[in-house]
C-alpha cells in the first residue's frame, strides 16, 4: 500500500479534506473546544467540498492504488462499492466527537477504527476488499494526523489542553479527597486485627462423627468447603434469557447480585457458605472468582444470637458486641465502613427466630439498607420460613441452595475420608458403591450434614448403615453420646458416667424448651435450670450434682455447644428437632404438634414425632393433621399441612392402608401445584408423589412446568420414566427444567432416558461436569446453545470438541479462558455471556468475528486494551454489562453497538460516556434495583441520532427536550411504587 500510494501522491488529495486556519490557539469567541466537524472542508456554512467531491477524491485514491504493479489488491467488480464505502468512511471524520489534539493523541490505528465504527459497515465486500479498505483508511489517517500537527494552532492548542487537563485533574483529586472520609490509622490497624479474628473464628468446620479415635475434631475450611449450586426461585422468561442471573455457584451469587436472599433446607450448607464468604473476604490474595470480595469487611450476624432475649436488633456500632467479638473497634468504625460501601453483611438464619419477630427483623434490615448504599448483603433462611418476594421490594434476588448432586456427594465423601485419617480409607470406596446402588442411602445423602453423618456411621459401624432417617439419627446419637468417649478412652473427666438413655432424657428437655419457644439458642442459666429441674426424676443421674451433670452434657455429649460464654445451642438444628419430637411424644403433647402443623419451624419435628410414635399414636397424629388441613384458611396453608403429613408417612413404622390412601388422595387434590414453591414442597413427599402427578397431555405450559419441577426434585430413578414423557414438550420452560434436573441424577442414566430424547430447540444445554460433556459426546449431540459451568475442566472442554465450532450461544461460568481458546477460528458463535473476564483480557474475543451479542457480569472496570478488543468486533450489536465496567472506557473509543443494557449502580453518572462512545445506539436500558428514584439527565444522549428507546427501572428523566421527538421513554414499575409506571 505504501508503494502504491506514495506521500507525494496521497498527501495533496487528503489535504483537500481539511480547512486552513490562522495563528493562535483558537480560544477567543468560543467557550467550547472545536470538534473535527469544524476542521473539515465538507461541513459548515463555508464548506469548499461537497459529498460528491469527497466521493471523487475517494475514487482517485482507489484508482491510484489499483494502478500500481503486481496483483490487484481487490476484485475489479468491487471498485464502485469500495469507493462508496471509502467515501462514507472519510465523511465520518466530521462525525467524531474530538478535536485535532485529541485525534493526534489517539494515533492513526485507533483513529481509523473510530472512523470505521462511525461509518456504515462494509456491505457485500469480499475479504480482500475489506482488508484493503482497512489499510487504506489507516494510511489516510496517518496523513491526516500529519496535517493536524502542521497546523499553526496545534502547538498552542496542545499547551492549552495540557494546562486545562492539569487543572481538571487537580480539581477532581481535590473533590475525591473532599468526598473520601479520612481513614484514621486506628481503623486500618483495627481492620487488620479484626480480619485475622474472623479468619480464625470462621476458618474451620466441625466434622460430625469424625472425632473418633485418631481423627482431628475440625476441618480447615479450605479443605472442607464444597461449592454448591444456587438456583433461581422462579423460572421466568427473563431468567431463561439471562441464565447466569438465574443461578450458578452459591459463592458467586454476590458477585452478580448486591443483595441475595438464599433459601436452603436444614443442613444444606447455608451457614457454611456464610463462613466461606466471611473468611474469603479476609484474604490478601484472591482467586479470580472471589476477587469481588476485595476490600470488603465481613459482618457475620446470626439472628439466633442477636435475638435470644427478644431484644432490639443492633445498630452497626453494636454488630461486634452482639455476636460476642472481643475486639473493640474505634468509635464510628462500622458506620464508616458501611457508609463507604465496603461492607459484606451476612445475616444468617431468618428461620431461626420466631415468626412473630421476622417482620421486625425485616424493618431492621430495611433501615440499614436505606442508610447504607453500595454494600453486599446476604440473608439466609429455610425455604418456607418467609413468603415469596419477602425482600424483593428491597432489591433482593431470591436463590435456593440446590440438593447435592451425585458428583458433589462423591467429592464430599472422598474429602471426609481424607480428613478422617488413614484408618478410614478402607471404607471410602464401599460407601461410594453403596450410594450408587442403595436408593435408601442415596435419598438421605442430599446435603452436607446428612453426608457427614452417613460417612461417620459407615466407618463407625465397620461398613454397615442403618436404614431410614430415624434409624440414622438413633445411630448418630448412640455414637455421639456413648461410643465417642468409650472409643477414645476418655474415662470420666467430670466424675460422671451416664448411659445413653438418661443423657437423651435430659438433653431432650432442652430441645423441647427451645422448640416450644421458637428458639435455637438459650441462655446458659436457663439451660442449667432445665437440667436442674429434670435431674431428680432421672434415676441414673439423681445422685449427682445437677450443675456437674449439665457440664458433662455440655462438654461430652457432642450435641450441645457454647456459641458464647452465656449461651447454649445444639451443634445442628436437626438434632434439636429430633429430640424435641421425642419429648413431645413422651409427653403426648399432640395438641402442640397440631397447632404448629403449618409452622415451618415444626415441619421436621412433626415428621420425627411420627417416627417416635407407636402405631396407635401415629394414627391419631395423622387424623389430627387431616382435620387441620380441612380447617386451613387458604390453599397454601392446606398444602403445607398435607405435605407434612404425606412426608411423615415414610417415618412411621406402621400405618393403616386406609390412612395412607386418605392422605395421598387429599394431597392429590392440590395437584398440579400452582407455583414453584408448591412444586418443591410436593417433591418432599418423595417417590409416592410420582403416582399422583398427571401426564403432559391435559396440562397447560405452566402446570406442566410445575409438575416437572416436582419430579426433578424427587431424586430417584423412578422419576425418569415420568420425566421422559415431557422431553418433546413444546414449552421452553418445561424443557429447561428437564435440563436443570440433569445434575440431580446419574449422568449416564439421565442422558439416555431424558437428554437423548430432549428437543434442544432454543434450549441452553447446561454442562456442569466432565461427565456431562462425555455423555453429550457419546450421544453425538451438538447443541446450538451451551451453558458451561465451573465444574468443567480442560478435559471436559476437549470432549465437547467440534460442538464448540457449531454453537451459536455460549454462556460461561468459571471456565472462560479454556473454553474460548478452544473455540475454532471458523465458528458460528453469535451470543456470548461471561460471568468473569478471561485470563489475559478480552483479546481472545477477536477470533469471534461473527459475535453479535455480548454480556458480562463483572463490575470491575475493564482495561483500555479490552475495550479496543471490543471495538474490533465489527458485528457486535448488543452489549450487556454492569455500569461500573464502563469507567475504564478510553475517551476516543467508538463501538458499533445498537442496543446497550446497563445494570447496577452508577448508571446516572455514565450517560456522558454512552452519548460519546456508542454513536449508533438505538436502544438503551438501565436497571438498578438499588437506585429507585434516581434522576437521569438525558442531555448527554443528544448526539445519538439513531436512538429510539430509553428504558429505566424506577428512575426519573430530565433533559428529555434535547432528544429527538421519536425517542420513546419508559420508566418501569418499581417494587416500592404501587402507583405504577409514569412516562
Amino acid at each position: 500500500m505504501g508503494t502504491r500510494l506514495a506521500s507525494s501522491a496521497m498527501g495533496p488529495l487528503l489535504k483537500r479534506l481539511l480547512v486552513s486556519d490562522g495563528p493562535g490557539a483558537g480560544i477567543p469567541g468560543s467557550a467550547r473546544r472545536i470538534r473535527l466537524s469544524g476542521l473539515v472542508s465538507f461541513r459548515g456554512e463555508k464548506r469548499t467540498l461537497t459529498e460528491k467531491d469527497v466521493r471523487k477524491l475517494a475514487a482517485t485514491l482507489v484508482e491510484r492504488a489499483a494502478a500500481g504493479p503486481g496483483e490487484p489488491p481487490f476484485p475489479a467488480d468491487e471498485t464502485e462499492a469500495l469507493t462508496d464505502t471509502l467515501a462514507a468512511t472519510l465523511l465520518a471524520l466530521g462525525d467524531l466527537d474530538m478535536d485535532d489534539v485529541q485525534a493526534v493523541h489517539l494515533g492513526a490505528p485507533a483513529l481509523a477504527r473510530s472512523l470505521r465504527t462511525a461509518a456504515p459497515a462494509p456491505d457485500g465486500l469480499s475479504a480482500d476488499s475489506v482488508h484493503f479498505l482497512g489499510s487504506l483508511t489507516e494510511w489516510a489517517c496517518l496523513h491526516i494526523l500529519e496535517f493536524f500537527t502542521q497546523r499553526s494552532t496545534f502547538v498552542a492548542r496542545t499547551l492549552v489542553e495540557q494546562s486545562r487537563g492539569r487543572q481538571e485533574l487537580t480539581a477532581k483529586v481535590d473533590e475525591v479527597i473532599r468526598r473520601t472520609p479520612r481513614v484514621d490509622a486506628r481503623d486500618a490497624e483495627f481492620e487488620r486485627r479484626y480480619l485475622a479474628y474472623v479468619a480464625r473464628k470462621h476458618g474451620s468446620l466441625t466434622i460430625y462423627g469424625v472425632d473418633l479415635e485418631g481423627a482431628q475434631e475440625k476441618w480447615p475450611l479450605d479443605v472442607a468447603y464444597l461449592s454448591l449450586e444456587a438456583t433461581g426461585t422462579r423460572l421466568t422468561e427473563e431468567a431463561l434469557l439471562h441464565a447466569l442471573d438465574a443461578g450458578g455457584p452459591a459463592d458467586q451469587a454476590l458477585a452478580r447480585h448486591a443483595r441475595v436472599l438464599l433459601r436452603g433446607t436444614a443442613g444444606s450448607g447455608k451457614t457454611t457458605l456464610v463462613q466461606w464468604l466471611a473468611v474469603s473476604a479476609t484474604r490478601e490474595e484472591f482467586a479470580d472468582d472471589m476477587a469481588y470480595l476485595r476490600d470488603r469487611i465481613p459482618f457475620v450476624l446470626p439472628l439466633r444470637t442477636l435475638t435470644r432475649h427478644g431484644e432490639r436488633l443492633p445498630a452497626p456500632d453494636r454488630f461486634l458486641t452482639a455476636v460476642g467479638c472481643p475486639l473493640t473497634p474505634p468509635d464510628g468504625w462500622a458506620d464508616r465502613v458501611l457508609a463507604a460501601g465496603r461492607g459484606l453483611v451476612l445475616v444468617d438464619g431468618i428461620d431461626e427466630i420466631p415468626e412473630a419477630e421476622r417482620d421486625r427483623a425485616r424493618r431492621w434490615l430495611r433501615d440499614l439498607l436505606d442508610t447504607y448504599d453500595g454494600n453486599r448483603w446476604l440473608v439466609t433462611s429455610r425455604p418456607t420460613a418467609v413468603r415469596d418476594d419477602w425482600l424483593a421490594s428491597d432489591g433482593f434476588t431470591e436463590l435456593r441452595l440446590a440438593p447435592m448432586s451425585t458428583t458433589e456427594v462423591g467429592t464430599f465423601v472422598r474429602r471426609w475420608h481424607t480428613a478422617a485419617g488413614p484408618e478410614a480409607a478402607p471404607y471410602e470406596q464401599p460407601l461410594l458403591d453403596a450410594l450408587r446402588t442403595t436408593s435408601d442411602v442415596a435419598q438421605l445423602a442430599t446435603n452436607p450434614l446428612m453426608c457427614g453423618l452417613i460417612c461417620a456411621l459407615h466407618r463407625g459401624r465397620r461398613g454397615f448403615l442403618p436404614r431410614g432417617r430415624k434409624a440414622l439419627y438413633e445411630a448418630a446419637l448412640s455414637m455421639l453420646l456413648t461410643r465417642r468417649d468409650r472409643e477414645r478412652d476418655m474415662g470420666t473427666p467430670y466424675g460422671i458416667e451416664l448411659s445413653e438413655a438418661p443423657q437423651i432424657q435430659l438433653i431432650q428437655r432442652i430441645a423441647y424448651w427451645l422448640t416450644l419457644n421458637g428458639r435455637t439458642t438459650m441462655d446458659r442459666s436457663r439451660a442449667e435450670s432445665v437440667v436442674r429441674e429434670a435431674v431428680p426424676a432421672i434415676t441414673e443421674a439423681a445422685g449427682h450434682d445437677p450443675d456437674t451433670v449439665f457440664t458433662h452434657l455440655l462438654h461430652r455429649s457432642g450435641l450441645l455447644r457454647e456459641p458464647t460464654a452465656e449461651t447454649v445451642d445444639f451443634v445442628h438444628r436437626t438434632f434439636q428437632d429430633y429430640l424435641a419430637a421425642k419429648a413431645l411424644v413422651d409427653r403426648w403433647d399432640i395438641g402442640v404438634l397440631v397447632r404448629h402443623a403449618a409452622d415451618d419451624q415444626w415441619e421436621d419435628v412433626i415428621r420425627m414425632a411420627v417416627g417416635h410414635a407407636r402405631p396407635r399414636e401415629c394414627a391419631e397424629i395423622f387424623e389430627e393433621l387431616l382435620k387441620a388441613a380441612d380447617a386451613a384458611p387458604d390453599r397454601g396453608t392446606r398444602l403445607r399441612v398435607l405435605v407434612v403429613a404425606a412426608t411423615a408417612l415414610d417415618h412411621a413404622t406402621e400405618v393403616a392402608p386406609e390412612i395412607r390412601e386418605r392422605i395421598l388422595a387429599r394431597t392429590a387434590a392440590v395437584i398440579p401445584p400452582s407455583g414453584v414453591e408448591e412444586a418443591r414442597e410436593l417433591a418432599s413427599v418423595g417417590r409416592a408423589v410420582l403416582g399422583l402427578l398427571p401426564g403432559p397431555e391435559d396440562l397447560d405450559a405452566e402446570a406442566a412446568r410445575n409438575v416437572v419441577i416436582t419430579a426433578t426434585h424427587v431424586v430417584d430413578d423412578t422419576a425418569l420414566p415420568y420425566l421422559a414423557r415431557f422431553a418433546r414438550h413444546g414449552d421452553l420452560t418445561v424443557r429447561s427444567q428437564l435440563m436443570w434436573g440433569w445434575s440431580r441424577f446419574d449422568p449416564a442414566t439421565y442422558a439416555d432416558e431424558i437428554i437423548a430424547r430432549l428437543d434442544l430447540t432454543g434450549l441452553d444445554v447446561t454442562v456442569t461436569t466432565d461427565e456431562h460433556a462425555a455423555q453429550l459426546a457419546r450421544l453425538g449431540l451438538r447443541p446450538e446453545r451451551l451453558d458451561l459451568r465451573g465444574g468443567l475442566t480442560a478435559e471436559g472442554v476437549a470432549l465437547l470438541g467440534a460442538s464448540l465450532g457449531e454453537v451459536r450461544l455460549l454462556r460461561l461460568s468459571g471456565v472462560v479462558a479454556q473454553v474460548l481458546e478452544s473455540v475454532p477460528a471458523e465458528n458460528e458463535l453469535e451470543t456470548l455471556s461471561l460471568d468473569t473476564y478471561p485470563d489475559g483480557g478480552l483479546g481472545v474475543l477477536r477470533r469471534l468475528t461473527g459475535l453479535r451479542h455480548l454480556s458480562f457480569s463483572s463490575d470491575l472496570p475493564m482495561a483500555p486494551a479490552d475495550w479496543e478488543a471490543l471495538a474490533d468486533l465489527r458485528s457486535l450489536a448488543t452489549l450487556s454489562a454492569p455500569a461500573l465496567a464502563l469507567r475504564g472506557m478510553p475517551g476516543s473509543l467508538r463501538l458499533p453497538v445498537r442496543a446497550l443494557h446497563l445494570t447496577g449502580r452508577g448508571t446516572d453518572t455514565l450517560l456522558k460516556t454512552v452519548g460519546r462512545a456508542f454513536p449508533r445506539l438505538e436502544t438503551l436500558s438501565i436497571r438498578d434495583f438499588l437506585a429507585v428514584g434516581t434522576v437521569h439527565d438525558l442531555t448527554p444522549l443528544a448526539p445519538l441520532e439513531h436512538l429510539t428507546h430509553v428504558t429505566a427501572l424506577g428512575a426519573e428523566f430530565t433533559g428529555t427536550e434535547h432528544l429527538r421527538p421519536a425517542v420513546e421513554l419508559l420508566v418501569s414499575r418499581t417494587p416500592t411504587s404501587p402507583e405504577g409506571s409514569r412516562p
